[in-house]
Parts: C-alpha cells; sequence; structure tokens
C-alpha cells in the first residue's frame, strides 16, 4: 500500500522504519528524516534504517546512447551519499549502501513485525517507476507500506493555489509566480535529527545490516572500466558532493563573501567561481533543500541588505519549482519529440553536426566554449546554456532530445524537471513563443574582449578582440600572425545565421539590441502567454 503523507505525516504501526534516500541527501528540512524521528519519540518506531541504492539502471545507457549518469555526476553523488553517511553516523545511525535495485534490497529489509518505507515522492515517469516497482514487493506483506512525502520544491505541493491535478497550472511562468507569490508561503523548516533519533536498534546486528554499513562505494563500482577525472584548473569552482559542502557554500555566498546583495548585476558571468551561487548541483542531488536557501536569504534580508539581487535568487528556485510542477502535469509529453505542444518538426539527424556540438568543435567559439566546460567540468553557466540549447535546436535544427540527453549525462546539476522542462523549451515545443538566441550578439554582450572563450579554446588565444567572436571572417595575415588558421587549427563553422552578419555592423548598439535578460520583464499576465519558458541553471 502506498500513502503520500501531507508533510505532517499519518501514524505509522510498524516497529522497524527503512528511510529509502533519493533525490534528498540531506539531514536537514527532511521530510522523511523528520517523520522518522516522530515515529520513535511516540514510540510507533523501534528500529530505522537509513538506505540508499545506487540503482544500476540509472548508470545504464539511454537510448541516445549516452551514460544516464557521466562520470563527473556520478563522482559527486558518492561524494555526497558519503557525505550524508557521515553526518548520520554522527547522531548514533548510519547509512545502508547497496549498488542493485531499490525493490531488491527493501524487500530483504522488511521485517517480522512490520515494515514502513519512507522516501521522497517524485514526479516524472522513470522514478514513479521505480516507486511502483517498490510497491509491488510491499505488496506482499500485510505489515509492509511505502510512504511518500513531498520535499523537492520551495513551495510545497499541497499549498499551491491549483487544482490537485494541476490541470489549471499556468503553462508559462510569469503567471505562475504571480500567484504562488500571492497565495502561498514557504513552509518553516524541518528539524534535523539529534543523537538517538534514529536509532538502528536491534537490526544493527543483522549481518546484511552490517554489510551494508561497512561497504563503501566507489566510482569504479557503479561506472566499472572508468576511471576518476582529475580536477580541470579551469573549472569555474571546486565542486564536492554532500551536505557539508552545500552549506559551506551557503554560508559563504551569502554571510562571508556578501555575494548575494550583487547578484543580480553578476549572474551572467562565464568565468570563475563567484558569478553565480552554484547552489544548482547541491539542489539537484537533495544536499541543500530550497527553504533552506530561502529563509537564509529572509535573515540575510533583516540583518544586512534586501534589494534587487537578493530577491532575484529566490526568483530562480521559483522558476525551479515552476519546471518541476509543470512536468508533473504535463507528464511523459515533456519527453515526446513534439513536447506538450505536440508540435510535429523534422530534425536534422546530422551526425557530424551533433558531434561537433558535444565536442565543442562546432566552429562557433560561444558554443564551443561553453561545451568544453561542460565535458571537462560536469558544469556551464545559465547564459551558456541557453546559447548551446538554442544553437542545436534551432540553428542546427538538431533533434533537443538528443541535447537534453547529453547534458542529463554530463551536468554535475542534472535535475529532470529542469534540464528536460528547459530542453523542451529551448525548442519551442511549450506553446510559448519560440526564443531563438542570436550566438553572437551573446558572445560580444557576455564575452566582449572574449576572456571566456579564449580560457576554453586554447587554439583561439592570440586570436584579436575584432575576430574573437566571429573567427572565420579573419583575414589570411591574421590567421597567421595568430597561429590559427580556420579549418585547420580551429573548424568553419557548422552553421550561421544572417542575424549574425548584421549584428553590431556600425560599431554601435542600437536599443533592440540591448543585452538580452532572458526571461524577466515587467509585462501584463496576458502578453507574458506568449513567452517562452527559459530558464537554464548555473
Amino acid at each position: 500500500m502506498t500513502k503520500m503523507a501531507n508533510g505532517n505525516g499519518l501514524k505509522s504501526s510498524s516497529k522497524r522504519l527503512v528511510l529509502w534516500f533519493r533525490n534528498d541527501l540531506r539531514l536537514h528540512d527532511n521530510a522523511i528524516v523528520d517523520k522518522a524521528k516522530r515515529s520513535v519519540a511516540s514510540g510507533d518506531c523501534k528500529e530505522v534504517l537509513p538506505l540508499y541504492c545506487f540503482d544500476p539502471r540509472v548508470f545504464q545507457r539511454s537510448e541516445y546512447g549516452s551514460p544516464k549518469t557521466g562520470v563527473h555526476r556520478a563522482k559527486f553523488l558518492v561524494e555526497s551519499v558519503m557525505d550524508l553517511r557521515e553526518r548520520l553516523r554522527s547522531v548514533g545511525s548510519d547509512l545502508l549502501i547497496a549498488v542493485n535495485k531499490p525493490e531488491n534490497v527493501i524487500a530483504d529489509l522488511v521485517g517480522d513485525n512490520g515494515t514502513s518505507v519512507f522516501a521522497q515522492r517524485e514526479v516524472t515517469h522513470e522514478e514513479r517507476v521505480t516507486e511502483s516497482l517498490v510497491e509491488g514487493i510491499l505488496a506482499g506483506s500485510e505489515r509492509a507500506r511505502l510512504e511518500l512525502f513531498w520535499g523537492a520544491t520551495l513551495y510545497h505541493r499541497g499549498d499551491l493555489p491549483f487544482k490537485s491535478n494541476l490541470r489549471d497550472l499556468p503553462d508559462v511562468f510569469t503567471p505562475f509566480r504571480n500567484k504562488v507569490e500571492k497565495q502561498c508561503s514557504v513552509r518553516s523548516l524541518l528539524s534535523e535529527p539529534r543523537a538517538g533519533d534514529l536509532p538502528l536498534g536491534d537490526a544493527a546486528n543483522l549481518p546484511l545490516v552490517k554489510k551494508m554499513t561497512n561497504y563503501e562505494p566507489s566510482l569504479k563500482d557503479i561506472l566499472p572500466g572508468v576511471d576518476v577525472p582529475d580536477q580541470d584548473e579551469r573549472s569555474s569552482l571546486s565542486f564536492r558532493g554532500g551536505e557539508a559542502a552545500a552549506l559551506e557554500r551557503l554560508r559563504y555566498y551569502l554571510w562571508d563573501s556578501d555575494l548575494l546583495s550583487t547578484y543580480f548585476e553578476t549572474r551572467n558571468g562565464m568565468v570563475g567561481g563567484d558569478y553565480s551561487t552554484k547552489f544548482s548541483p547541491w539542489l539537484a542531488n537533495g544536499c541543500l533543500s530550497p527553504r533552506k536557501i530561502y529563509h537564509e536569504i529572509s535573515e540575510y534580508e533583516r540583518e544586512r541588505v534586501a534589494n534587487k539581487s537578493t530577491y532575484w535568487v529566490v526568483f530562480e528556485l521559483i522558476w525551479r519549482d515552476f519546471f518541476h510542477f509543470y512536468c508533473e502535469k504535463h507528464g511523459n509529453s515533456v519527453f515526446y519529440p513534439g513536447g506538450p505542444a505536440g508540435r510535429r518538426n523534422d530534425w536534422n539527424n546530422d551526425r557530424d553536426a551533433l558531434r561537433r556540438w558535444k565536442e565543442g568543435r562546432t566552429g562557433v567559439p560561444l558554443v564551443d566554449a561553453n561545451m568544453r566546460e561542460l565535458l571537462h567540468t560536469g558544469f556551464m553557466s545559465n547564459r551558456g546554456r541557453q546559447n548551446v540549447a538554442s544553437f542545436l535546436a534551432l540553428d542546427l535544427k538538431g533533434d533537443w532530445r538528443v541535447g537534453a540527453d547529453h547534458f542529463e549525462s554530463l551536468l554535475l546539476d542534472y535535475d529532470v524537471c529542469s534540464n528536460w522542462g528547459n530542453w523542451v523549451s529551448a525548442a519551442g515545443l511549450t506553446g510559448g513563443r519560440v526564443n531563438r538566441f542570436n550566438i553572437v550578439k551573446q558572445s560580444k554582450d557576455y564575452d566582449k574582449a572574449g576572456e571566456y572563450i579564449k580560457l576554453w579554446i586554447p587554439e583561439l588565444r592570440k586570436v584579436p578582440t575584432q575576430y574573437i567572436h566571429k573567427p572565420w571572417e579573419m583575414p589570411r595575415s591574421v590567421q597567421e600572425s595568430s597561429g590559427c588558421f580556420i579549418g585547420q587549427d580551429y573548424p568553419n563553422p557548422v552553421a550561421t545565421s544572417k542575424a549574425w552578419e548584421t549584428y553590431n555592423k556600425g560599431g554601435k548598439k542600437s536599443e533592440k539590441s540591448k543585452p538580452y535578460r532572458g526571461y524577466y520583464e515587467k509585462r501584463s499576465v496576458r502578453k507574458e502567454k506568449k513567452k517562452s519558458n527559459f530558464e537554464m541553471y548555473g
């Protein structure tokens, strides 16, 4: 039997609880942890078995041929799981770890006196299939059940001002934001467990439990034949998985550096660790609660400053919520070729162009620099993600799903809803207007001197700024002096646009050429309905 808990939870009459951690790898503000400690305090539970499973299905190849979880994300995930174990041990508990399907492992943990399995509810197909498989295993016992809890978003699912099936949830962001900001409140944080709140009890002596608490996973266990990558010296940040690192980053960005106060002005940068929050990898793995960020910002606003920058981080958390609920509303159509709009497109299946896009060899510097950063580090800025997605889907007319799949494999901060929701939007398949980026304009606006391009494309480092955004226009003499011959050292562009040729031709920007802000404009809801949903995280 499966029950959806509402935050206050349902009473458990079992003596054993299995805390099945998924994308909620933290102790702070965690609904399943909070419910478990309350069950122990009330006497309903004697044994709490925290569990994490490296599900082999998550590491197999996708239908598009990519590893579903690439090496950078896998490394971050292993670090996050091991950090969760250390934090559980600090309160007298432990973490059972297995490389196996959850339904197989949980079946072996069902106790004779009854077992409840607590887990965070997910909203997309593969994750819900896994929930159903666990439910099916537990159905064989009258005293075993699965309870699902909401915990992935800023606003609780039960507090939304929409119908229970979300059919009236707006399909564009601004009407959604306006309504939730006016009619919803962000819930208070759930308290962390203290020593003794999550006892292993007699189950600690079971051979299977001992085996799983003693097991230390390695990257080679879940990705056989793959070596641990070295840290690229050009990385924007040295990302380390886990709740401890997440809270450290939150403290640094707000309290230690005051970077939060200037976020709005710096957020479109591409070089360095401080132009944006970089919270997204920890949010995606559940190492950091969005409500924790919200309440920390609220305190910062009370004690230091409240301005557009402090609001903008919350604004982007609401963007994240929007795609989560959007994907729940539209279900599998988010993954279909025509998206929720059901639009038929003739995708260009040029394999060479796709390969060049993935490798960062398209001949378009801004695209190539971003794709190389992703390949070598697992990270890419928000600005970069919007440009490379637009280039693949709208300039190359490539199948957007291949791009989403590639991001799923490589991104440290892969989140199924944010990733696939943004990609289907980038392809213009959500019903809003199509938002095509002028890649050369974007390059000149956000990397004016070519600092970012030269960081990731060493063959262009000596190219004069005049040609850095369109190196194919370099005269032969400049190619010789810069040591970069187009078509030899750096490729000719796989595609160009007429709009690139006319942009800034006279040396000055017109009013219409002001830097594109991407998503936020003060418009009426009526006009906003034509706007694109396109906000990638970084």
